[in-house]
């Protein structure tokens, strides 16, 4: 399914059977889909992350929390607003979809009205061993992204 519309009436779906604030809740392959539709790609990961794990090219960057400290980035807001107008719809990324849920409500909340949120994020759920990149997540299905 590629369409946009029915990716936002799926993604809003999610989102009443989620009880989510925002917009909605997307696969990997829907956010790639909205984004090729015009949404913009917000990842609120680490810069650690982006530069040690992968970064998906044309995506906008937004720490939620900085590394190694983990303390929440004050300025979130204001770097989101440098980064994306409040009508473009946002697809939001982090490693497994838990920051980047968060960032979809601070920002619908702070008035940005198409938010989403990326399920398994860019490098999904852990498998039985424990790791990361072989579950699901962007990574897994086979979706744009570059090292370092």
């Amino acid at each position: 399914m590629n369409d946009p519309d029915s990716i936002r009436r799926l993604a809003g779906e999610r989102a009443r059977q989620m009880g989510l604030p925002y917009a909605g809740a997307v696969t990997p392959q829907e956010a790639f889909a909205l984004m090729q539709a015009g949404a913009a790609l917000v990842d609120v990961r680490t810069r650690a992350e982006v530069y040690w794990v992968g970064r998906i090219p044309g995506s906008a960057f937004v720490e939620w929390n900085s590394y190694p400290e983990g303390v929440r980035n004050p300025a979130f807001l204001e770097q989101l607003a440098e980064a994306v107008d409040k009508d473009t719809p946002i697809v939001f990324l982090c490693r497994s979809g838990n920051r980047s849920h968060f960032s979809a409500m601070v920002a619908t909340q702070a008035g940005w009205r198409e938010c989403y949120n990326i399920l398994e994020g860019f490098e999904g759920d852990r498998d039985a061993t424990e790791h990361r990149s072989s579950v699901n997540g962007w990574k897994v299905a086979g979706l744009p992204w570059v090292q370092g």
